[in-house]
């Protein structure tokens, strides 16, 4: 196959997979520094000891995710990153705000303590709403008006809520005692505005385009992809089911929340990427008319295929060395 072709479509399904697991890793992660108040002193060490040895590490994904679009799609990059410079300085000033925070809160004497702590929760709830925002920009098409940035203001909250919701469940897997019933409750509280911030999502951007909405409700496609919304609804269900017998004494399923909000999170981008491909930017550009030349995508190509196995190695050891109860936050 002519590498013209193929090429572009590697590339965008691996930017697409490091956009996908950035929103899962960092989302939970993020979510725990979102609820960092609702927390005394002793459970914020708690959870911050659930994310420690993780929280850096995946925003790696983030990295890769831009670094893939500026090298594989340098037009669409142009176009994206000026349309939304502001939620993108927003978002990048609040990552170095919530990474000083999160290494100084550690040695921070105790009156400037909770100081930093509010400082990690500015810094992961301003994050979170720049990246929704700069979401519902891009389901819109980058349109101006009012609407649209109302739309894009709905989609900020949501996204938020969405990274608590994700980020409770991550507690619910990783505490116990006091912290892990606030969790459940957390959780709880936050799973309407997931469904909220779905179904907002689900009926704005086939009403976006005319092009995608004849992808959802043509047939036999309103068939096929039938199941997307099916299982998000079921997952959503079951999620609320295994929440309302929790806390469990035995703690053998605490890992099932943060599982059903991992797959919600797949089916989520999953229902996303098929409505936007083959463009990168909605309408605008395909993914062929804003990729690079052939010649340079291969070399990039095979250096990604050396360094995405690396990064995925890390993080599975990562994640089996510290698996299980997060224990005392310690620094000696």
């Amino acid at each position: 196959m002519d590498q013209a072709v193929w090429l572009p479509v590697a590339f965008a399904v691996l930017m697409g997979v490091s956009i996908l697991l950035y929103v899962i890793l960092d989302g939970y992660d993020l979510g725990v520094g979102i609820l960092l108040p609702r927390a005394t002193p002793e459970e914020k060490d708690r959870m911050i000891a659930s994310i420690g040895p993780f929280w850096d590490a995946n925003e790696t994904w983030l990295v890769m995710a831009v670094g893939l679009l500026l090298v594989g799609f340098p037009t669409a990059h142009g176009v994206i990153l000026s349309t939304l410079y502001g939620p993108v300085a927003f978002l990048l000033i609040a990552l170095i705000v919530r990474g000083v925070a999160f290494e100084f809160r550690a040695k921070a004497g105790a009156p400037f303590k909770p100081w930093w702590d509010r400082a990690f929760f500015a810094g992961s709830l301003v994050a979170a709403l720049s990246q929704g925002y700069m979401l519902g920009l891009y389901i819109n098409g980058f349109a101006g008006g009012l609407t649209a940035h109302a739309f894009a203001v709905l989609t900020a909250l949501c996204l938020a809520a969405a990274y608590a919701f994700i980020g409770a469940c991550w507690l619910v897997m990783k505490t116990e005692k006091d912290l892990h019933v606030k969790a459940v409750r957390w959780a709880r509280l936050t799973l309407g505005a997931v469904v909220l911030g779905m179904a907002a999502v689900s009926i704005a951007t086939p009403l976006a385009s005319q092009r995608i909405f004849a992808k959802w409700f043509s047939f036999p496609e309103i068939i096929a992809l039938a199941p997307i919304p099916l299982m998000s609804g079921a997952i959503i269900v079951g999620v609320w089911m295994m929440l309302q017998r929790m806390p469990r004494a035995d703690h053998s399923l605490d890992f099932v929340p943060f599982v059903g909000a991992v797959l919600l999170n797949v089916l989520g981008f999953t229902g996303l990427a098929y409505s936007f491909y083959p463009y990168v930017v909605p309408d605008r550009l395909t993914i062929w008319q804003a990729a690079s030349a052939p010649e340079s995508l291969m070399i990039i190509f095979a250096g990604a295929c050396f360094v995405l196995p690396v990064i995925i190695a890390y993080s599975v050891l990562a994640y089996w060395v510290f698996r299980g109860k997060a224990t005392e936050l310690r620094y000696d």
